[in-house]
């Protein structure tokens, strides 16, 4: 019989790599996490105006926005809290609603609002011009916004009258009424009259959109059609009634009720009156 051959020897298998590698693979695994963590709360930090706003020291103020955060720290801070960013069921984050906004709702006494309504109505203001701007300043400084033009310049001179009367009567009468003169509104709101409104409030309230108002960005209109506009209605304020009083300016069905109601009944009683004496 032959011998059997001789079996090779077999080298021993190598075993997996025990408990340290596992260790070594959660180390690295949490390090990636806490490292993709990093650099998405640094990003969200970097561009967020809202973290950026809650920096307050980090936020550089110029002289009329140092004068306006004492303006807003003593009167307004109560309502639209700590660096503008709001209080629930009190009143809103004013970061993001620019300079322009702040003029409009406090150059007319509409801010600081003295009560709950349906819109913040007009009245007489508590602050100057000057300190609404500075206030404007303030809140622009936070988180930046629309702005009107720089003071002193008369917005709708130059403006062409005609084509302004065009748009106001396109995107502006079905609220404040084809004579300026305001409307109704539903939810007890209410368009209010153009009659004391300046060429800064009007341009405001075209960049803003306070209350039931659109916003009509420099998309909707561009700016000459928005001083265009405004020519109009300085034009409305400024040129007389020849026939005697306006009524409202809102067409002739007031001006037919109004000879109907006085002057027939006038001629009416007059006739009475004549026809008793004889």
């Amino acid at each position: 019989m032959t011998a059997p051959p001789e079996r090779r020897k077999r080298s021993p298998l190598r075993r997996p790599a025990g408990p340290p590698g596992k260790l070594r693979r959660r180390i690295g695994t949490t390090a990636r996490l806490l490292a993709a963590l990093i650099v998405v709360g640094g990003l969200y930090t970097a561009f967020s105006p809202g973290m950026q706003a809650t920096a307050d020291d980090e936020v550089v103020l110029s002289p009329a926005a140092a004068e306006g955060k004492q303006l807003f720290e003593t009167s307004c801070i109560s309502c639209h809290g700590r660096n503008a960013q709001g209080v629930p069921d009190r009143g809103p984050s004013l970061i993001g609603v620019g300079s322009a906004a702040v003029e409009f709702q406090v150059g007319t006494g509409r801010m600081p609002l003295t009560s709950q309504g349906a819109q913040a109505e007009r009245k007489t203001p508590q602050f100057t011009l000057d300190q609404a701007r500075q206030i404007g300043a303030y809140i622009q400084a936070l988180g930046d916004g629309p702005e009107l033009p720089l003071p002193g310049e008369d917005l709708g001179k130059g403006g062409d009258v005609a084509h302004g009367g065009e748009l106001f009567r396109v995107n502006c009468s079905s609220c404040h009424a084809f004579g300026a003169g305001g409307g109704a509104l539903s939810s007890g709101k209410s368009a209010p009259t153009l009659e004391e409104s300046t060429d800064r409030e009007i341009y405001a309230a075209m960049l803003t959109g306070p209350s039931s108002m659109p916003v009509f960005g420099d998309n909707q209109l561009t700016p000459d059609e928005k001083r265009d506009i405004i020519a109009y209605i300085q034009n409305l304020q400024t040129d007389p009634d020849p026939g005697g009083w306006g009524l409202g300016r809102v067409g002739p069905v007031p001006e037919g009720l109004a000879i109907f109601l006085i002057g027939m009944v006038a001629i009416v009683f007059t006739t009475l009156w004549i026809a008793g004496k004889s």
